[in-house]
């Protein structure tokens, strides 16, 4: 489980560099708690010298044509996929994901960015007969410069997949990697500079309220987006509120519920539910179906079932083919992780299966949590109402169409959700009244390109993984011809 990767350093208009600092920050292998990397500690100046080589860069890139800008993505997808030999083992190292499920993420990046790539020519304005006698119309521009700042559990998939929106519409970027995991914007970063002139991608390291905020307050760039936690995104919203009037958008956190009525076939419930917490990714997914809602003519026998699939997974080297479930992602992370487990002890849910450090000498370091299920939770334990962002399934039991809905929409996150019946009707009046913005009918856990993808409440501001993704990077404006 032993890795290393080097120094591996920022990119900013057209050039690797080290931080004006001259400091770096270590990255660690959640597997064995030990650096295996190092990336610049970026600074304010640092952004500061990415936004001024991205606006130098802009006028150029935006001059040309929606089908050029569009060719580059597609090389740049091309080039991803060239590079998946050097990305899955350093992903995996980094992240802590399985290597087994990281091909997907390779998948899912470059094909997001070769769908982003054919939709430039909608990116238009309209023709408005405003009055008889003179001419109406709008036209779509870019914002200029635009500042991304992606997560850690998947840093790069969220690398390809967020620059392709902005890179499309005409801006040039700023790119965050994450505090923990930064290792694989790297080679993101050796992409572009392959395909990509000088500026138009930059890629900056470094603390969150160090560089995340600077690219934030930045008073030239206009336009933001964010994938991260709750609090997270909130700080954003307040920050950039203090310098200017910024576009924002945030893809935030989930604590998603999954209802199951009394007519599902409990087995595929079980599976399904199983499915959507994304152990592969040690449950560390915004979208992971934390909170299953069984009736009780189903319950035990869904709970019976989970168990029997859970306590099968394999827990074990994120880099071993063979692996179902590698650590979590971090020291900070496996506490909260393991707090909120202690927690539902207390409070008095029944542990199925779990809850505690896997056994054997190659678990004795690193962030090592096994996947973990409650049974008899209750809507008043902090269990059932805080993100874990880990391996730990929720089963809470109802008997109530009302009650459950109540349920699930008692919380203050709604990004996605569940509901699982044969009748149409029950399925169509529930997810009319559960509160999040994206629903699946007997299924769960998958995106599905061009639909959209976005939060309600607090867990999220605009729509992602479609064309009001694309045209959200642009700034429309209205003239009038008068005759």
């Amino acid at each position: 489980m032993s890795t290393h990767f080097g120094d591996r350093p920022m990119y900013i208009g057209g050039e690797f560099t080290e931080s004006d600092s001259g400091e770096w920050m270590d990255s660690v292998n959640p597997a064995t708690g030990e650096v295996h990397g190092r990336v610049p500690a970026g600074t304010v100046s640092d952004v500061d010298r990415a936004v001024r080589a991205a606006a130098a860069a802009q006028p150029e890139w935006g001059a040309k044509s929606v089908w050029e800008r569009g060719d580059l993505l597609r090389k740049l997808t091309a080039e991803m996929k060239r590079r998946a030999d050097d990305v899955l083992p350093m992903e995996a190292a980094d992240t802590g994901n399985t290597i087994a499920s990281l091909g997907g993420d390779i998948v899912l990046a470059s094909g997001y960015m070769n769908f982003v790539a054919g939709l430039g020519i909608e990116i238009k304005g309209e023709s408005v007969p405003a009055t008889a006698e003179h001419i109406h119309f709008t036209m779509r521009q870019p914002y200029g410069v635009v500042g991304r700042i992606v997560p850690f559990n998947h840093p790069f998939l969220f690398a390809g997949a967020h620059l392709s929106a902005p890179l499309l519409a005409g801006n040039c970027v700023i790119l965050k990697s994450p505090d923990q995991s930064p290792l694989s914007a790297s080679i993101m970063a050796e992409i572009c500079h392959k395909v990509l002139p000088p500026g138009v991608a930059n890629f900056v390291s470094g603390e969150g309220i160090v560089v995340g905020d600077a690219i934030v307050r930045h008073p030239q760039v206009p336009r933001i987006g964010f994938t991260g936690s709750v609090p997270t995104g909130l700080a954003i919203q307040r920050s950039a509120a203090e310098v200017a009037v910024k576009h924002i958008s945030l893809e935030l956190g989930g604590k998603n519920p999954f209802i199951a009525f009394p007519d599902a076939d409990p087995k595929a419930v079980a599976n399904a539910a199983v499915a959507g917490m994304n152990f592969a990714w040690s449950g560390q997914s915004c979208g992971s179906t934390s909170r299953l809602m069984l009736h009780e003519s189903i319950y035990d026998q869904v709970v019976e079932d989970i168990e029997a699939q859970v306590s099968a997974i394999k827990v074990g080297d994120p880099l071993d083919h063979n692996s179902g479930m590698g650590p979590v992602n971090s020291e900070k992370h496996y506490q909260h992780v393991t707090g909120l487990i202690e927690s539902a002890k207390q409070e008095g849910a029944r542990l199925v299966t779990g809850g505690s450090r896997p056994e054997g000498k190659e678990f004795e370091k690193g962030f090592w949590v096994r996947p973990t299920v409650f049974a008899d939770v209750t809507m008043d334990m902090r269990v059932a109402r805080e993100e874990v962002f880990g391996p730990v399934l929720s089963i809470l039991k109802w008997s109530d169409r009302e009650e459950v809905i109540a349920m699930a929409n008692d919380l203050d996150m709604g990004l996605t959700a569940a509901v699982w019946t044969n009748d149409i009707k029950t399925a169509m009046d529930t997810v009319r009244r559960v509160e999040s913005g994206c629903i699946w009918i007997n299924g769960a856990g998958r995106h599905y390109m061009g639909t959209g993808f976005a939060g309600w409440k607090n867990s999220g501001l605009g729509r992602e993984e479609c064309l009001e993704e694309v045209l959200s990077y642009t700034r429309s404006k209205s003239i009038h011809i008068i005759m």
